[in-house]
């Protein structure tokens, strides 16, 4: 849709959107207020910074927020800001504080300010290792029974190109989560809940001091087991209050926690059992979502498991028979009953001891086992400290699972920076998880892009107040520009901040900051203590600071990061093959990333959604940003590069879902020559779309990303003239 510049737009224009006259009248007058009175030098950015912040708020039609956004970048060019940040607010985060204290000690005389400096702060954080995480470590309170000898052995075997992070050092990260300091109190609320169905209710909340004397009690339970040190105990339940507990107790007692997924199938989790030699599983009896009801415990038992814990569903009793070396979560308890209110003194282990085993989603075949160290948590506490900005006083939610790393993440990167964690016992696709993040009183709220699509397209979120919210992360896919400034406006245009990393990163290697100005679906910076690399077409990293397109690489040296895998060769997956870089072996990561010329980053999916067309490598994101803007009645689309049965070029397939399945007998033609037209004019004009099918839905793995793999192969063997 083409957009008038802010200064031709009249009463008329904003009526065409539903407004009413007089409503259309004032918000013109404002408008012009802003553009003529008291802003008409300013830059694009400074007069959609005033226009977000005095005209727009969530009750006016997006359309018109669209018109304002639009209108006010109409010749600015790629990567238009939408949120800028206030120098004076830049200075009390927790980098611009630390900036302002020791800037010109890490800078030099090149130190100014929090905002302009910040890009060479996170260069620093690259080529100074030690001086920078001995002083984040300082910052976020890390108690080490025994301290590190240094922050990174860089001289190890050729097996380990990352290196040894903290020799020497000794710690339980589920310590650092319970501890009192600077950062926590025991009177602390840190986690706030609700299970669906009780929308009504007050939200439920638990203290820092209720937390651990629970974590407490679970330890010396699971000591009661006598099971063997260092033991993989898996938990298969939703992120609830008690799965936070469990997990913790595991950490505290010294075992390693095997993640599962709730959504797992008695085979998935089977295999995961398998691969890390779980000796004992926590899972609930049922999960209840809507008027529906899960059977967790049956599948586990299906699973063929070992010995089960079973919590539960919402405090009520089990529901169902346990087989005879099951336990009860009441029963499991009572076995430290007479141990209740003692402290359990933490098993400090080795910063290279494992204490978490996660898995990749297993889509193509067996899921890689990753174990995360003693150091993992930290990068992820680290990463919420510098990039999320979380500190004492914010409430973090973000819809999440133990089965998937953001679970253990959030566990690590609310509590052990003093912040309280917000859990929804359901689904969060509905106005009554939308209601949560009010009552909650939500600061920090994660998403993903799916997510939001459905909120967007549901209207869930409408009539709640989300305005106590500072900012927003978002994981787990590509996002998209209109869906996200969508969301920005659900909170007066707080900050997105884009966090992409993955299982065996710990967090992220790019990201955001609020030091930063951000643009929609983009990344601003590589994260504190990363370097990144886009190859070039001879796989050799572009020069640096230089726009394109390519395969991402990584600088070996990232705190936090995997060096082993339980079922596969690390070096293998991550290094064989891959270019080096002033002596340094780069790090494989596998996604499509581009550099754009002002200097922001976008991700276009897995390297292995590329697909060539007329000699043309392009990501199949790339294609269905465009595409997904399109129509109206098109909720999202997937774009697959698909061979012909007799050989030649791949043609360019487009999979459509519409908003409503009822969508009568649309004309597929008329879209298909729609893409052709905005592919063309945006991308590239010999780009042509070959067939265009519909589907329901996406494929997508448990973490929600799209599988083009399998539409790839299911495009392959299927009549393209007929639906799927």
């Amino acid at each position: 849709m083409a957009y008038k510049s802010i200064d031709s737009i009249t009463s008329s224009d904003i009526e065409a959107l539903g407004i009413s006259g007089d409503v259309a009248e004032s918000l013109l007058r404002d408008l012009k207020d802003i553009i003529i009175r008291n802003y008409g030098s300013a830059t694009p950015p400074e007069t959609w910074n005033q226009i977000s912040r005095r005209i727009l708020h969530p009750n006016l039609p997006f359309s018109f927020h669209q018109m304002m956004y639009y209108g006010c970048y109409k010749d600015f060019g790629p990567d238009p800001p939408a949120w800028i940040p206030d120098p004076k607010v830049a200075s009390l985060t927790n980098v611009g504080e630390l900036l302002e204290r020791r800037g010109k000690e890490f800078l030099g005389e090149d130190y100014k300010n929090p905002i302009s400096s910040f890009s060479s702060f996170q260069k620093f954080s690259v080529s100074n290792p030690e001086v920078y995480w001995r002083t984040v470590l300082d910052e976020l309170n890390i108690l080490f029974s025994v301290p590190p000898k240094r922050i990174l052995d860089k001289d190890t075997s050729g097996d380990n190109p990352g290196g040894d992070w903290l020799p020497g050092a000794y710690l339980n990260p589920a310590r650092n989560c319970l501890t009192n300091g600077s950062k926590r109190r025991s009177e602390d609320i840190v986690i706030r809940w609700r299970d669906e169905g009780s929308d009504d209710l007050p939200v439920n909340t638990m203290t820092l001091l209720e937390l651990r004397a629970q974590v407490w009690l679970a330890a010396h339970a699971l000591n009661a087991l006598d099971l063997e040190e260092e033991s993989a105990i898996a938990v298969d339940m939703p992120m609830n209050v008690e799965s936070v507990v469990i997990y913790l107790a595991i950490v505290l007692a010294g075992h390693i926690v095997v993640s599962i997924a709730d959504s797992f199938s008695p085979r998935e989790i089977s295999t995961r059992l398998k691969i890390s030699k779980a000796k004992a599983i926590f899972t609930q009896d049922v999960i209840f979502r809507g008027d529906k009801s899960i059977p967790l415990y049956r599948r586990v038992v299906d699973a063929e498991a070992p010995m089960a814990i079973v919590v539960p569903a919402r405090g009520a009793s089990i529901r169902m028979n346990l087989r005879e070396n099951d336990l009860s979560w009441n029963d499991f308890l009572g076995k430290a009953r007479n141990l209740r209110g003692v402290e359990y003194i933490a098993v400090e282990k080795p910063a290279g001891a494992y204490t978490n085993i996660l898995f990749s989603s297993g889509t193509t075949g067996e899921p890689k086992a990753i174990p995360w160290t003693n150091v993992s948590p930290l990068k992820s506490a680290a990463d919420a400290w510098c990039h999320l900005d979380v500190h004492r006083g914010d409430v973090v939610a973000w819809p999440t699972n133990l089965g998937w790393m953001m679970g253990p993440w959030l566990v690590y990167a609310s509590l052990i920076n003093g912040v309280c964690m917000a859990l929804y016992n359901g689904s969060p696709l509905g106005p009554s998880f939308a209601k949560f993040v009010q009552d909650a009183e939500v600061t920090v709220l994660g998403v993903i892009p799916s997510i939001v699509r459905t909120w967007q397209n549901s209207n869930s979120t409408s009539g709640y107040d989300w305005s106590r919210i500072r900012c927003f992360g978002s994981t787990g896919e590509a996002s998209n520009v209109d869906e996200y400034l969508w969301l920005m406006g659900r909170a007066h245009y707080k900050p997105v901040i884009e966090y992409c990393g993955g299982t065996e990163i710990g967090g992220s290697f790019i990201t955001g900051s609020l030091l930063q100005p951000q643009s929609l679906a983009a990344f601003s910076t590589p994260a504190m203590g990363c370097k990144l690399f886009i190859l070039g077409e001879d796989g050799n990293p572009l020069p640096p600071s230089a726009s394109g397109v390519g395969e991402l690489a990584l600088c070996p040296h990232m705190f936090g990061s995997s060096s082993t895998l339980l079922n596969g060769n690390h070096y293998k997956v991550y290094f064989k093959g891959m270019p080096a870089f002033q002596g340094q072996i780069l790090r494989r990561h596998g996604d499509l990333f581009e550099r754009t010329s002002k200097g922001y980053y976008r991700a276009h999916g897995r390297a292995d959604d590329t697909m060539n067309l007329g000699g043309i490598k392009v990501g199949s994101i790339e294609i269905e940003r465009v595409c997904n803007s399109v129509d109206d009645s098109v909720l999202e689309t997937a774009a697959i590069g698909v061979p012909p049965p007799s050989g030649g070029p791949e043609q360019l397939v487009i999979a459509v879902v519409f908003k409503s399945l009822e969508v009568p007998n649309r004309d597929l033609s008329l879209l298909k020559k729609s893409f052709n037209s905005e592919i063309q004019k945006k991308l590239n004009p010999l780009f042509k779309v070959s067939s265009v099918v519909t589907l329901p839905s996406l494929p997508r793995t448990a973490t929600n990303k799209v599988m083009r793999r399998v539409l790839r192969q299911r495009l392959t063997q299927t009549d393209l003239n007929s639906k799927l």
